[in-house]
């Protein structure tokens, strides 16, 4: 697995996941989301890395969808063509999956090595989580 930076989809992991969305139809890439999200969930006390990248990935893509999000992706990290609007319970699972990604336990969050990359991951994963709440969240 090749990791080289924080963000959402700096990782090998992240960019397989996202060519698995090309071609599907609609339907078939929310079902996609939501089992990426599920495996993380429904994980034991410890969370695989490659589980937690996917569901990071996922969730930056959901939150892209939102209006007036702040999580833009970049046309050569995400899918082809754009993800359309998604449906309003994939937030709602995307958010319990990135808190337990960054719940001790996560191999997301004790593979980093450098403290400021860490800091910095983490800080990019709960961006993604903000711009998951709903307006009455806050």
């Amino acid at each position: 697995m090749g990791t080289w930076g924080t963000g959402p989809f700096d990782s090998d992991l992240a960019a397989d996941f996202v060519d698995e969305l090309e071609g599907l139809t609609h339907q078939q890439v929310i079902d996609v989301l939501e089992r990426a999200f599920q495996r993380v969930t429904d994980s034991a006390e410890r969370l695989d890395g490659g589980d937690g990248a996917e569901a990071i990935a996922a969730g930056a893509l959901v939150a892209s969808t939102l209006p007036d999000s702040p999580i833009v992706i970049d046309p050569d990290d995400g899918p082809r063509p754009p993800l359309p609007a998604l449906p309003a319970s994939l937030r709602a699972s995307a958010r319990l999956a990135l808190d337990r990604v960054l719940r001790d336990g996560s191999e997301r969050v004790a593979g980093w090595v450098d403290r400021t990359d860490a800091d910095q991951w983490h800080q990019e994963v709960r961006q993604i989580l903000q711009a998951l709440e709903t307006p009455t969240d806050h």
